[in-house]
């Protein structure tokens, strides 16, 4: 194993998880795995302020987390890769109170 590499990766998913941990920006990307949302929609979705989840995105943005597309005035968030859609999707199923009881994690 190459143990320079292992650190390097380990850092970087250290790094990410970092950028997820956060609950607005969890319920931020929960809605961006449906589809793609403009921030007045994410606000709903959310339940915070739009204030809020400007700010919240910019963070996700600048970890390239999401990205955006332009529609006239309106900008649209959406997640900037598959891999991330696969984690939020994991972690809806173990903690979101919608997943089905057997797969959803216990409280310690």
């Amino acid at each position: 194993m190459d143990v320079k590499r292992f650190n390097l990766a380990a850092e970087e998913a250290s790094e990410f998880i970092k950028s997820l941990a956060n609950p607005v920006r969890l319920r931020i990307l929960c809605a961006l795995t449906a589809q793609e949302c403009s921030v007045t929609m994410l606000a709903e979705a959310a339940g915070a302020p739009m204030s809020t989840i400007s700010r919240h995105l910019a963070l996700l943005r600048k970890d390239r987390i999401v990205k955006t597309r332009r529609e006239s005035q309106t900008i649209f968030y959406s997640l900037a890769d598959a891999h991330v859609g696969k984690l939020i999707g994991f972690l809806a199923e173990t903690f979101c109170p919608t997943a089905a009881p057997a797969r959803r994690r216990k409280k310690l």
